[in-house]
């Protein structure tokens, strides 16, 4: 909602676990501020305090993964 206004349909949601955890999946070169961003924005709408970025594009997935918490 954006000033009482509906703003999208639907939510695009990789992964919601257990209605407690955002888990936002990326093949990229690098994690950028915007994928952060988008996984904050996902916290926000969906009232969850924690988030899983996980990059499948490093050599060993424990690099990949960043967790943030709202």
């Amino acid at each position: 909602m954006y000033k009482g206004q509906q703003v999208g349909d639907d939510l695009r949601l990789d992964l919601f676990v257990d209605g407690k955890v955002v888990v936002e999946l990326k093949a990229v070169k690098c994690l950028e501020p915007i994928h952060e961003a988008q996984l904050l924005a996902y916290l926000k709408l969906t009232n969850c305090k924690v988030g899983l970025l996980i990059n499948y594009n490093v050599p060993v997935l424990t690099q990949g993964i960043k967790r943030m918490v709202r």
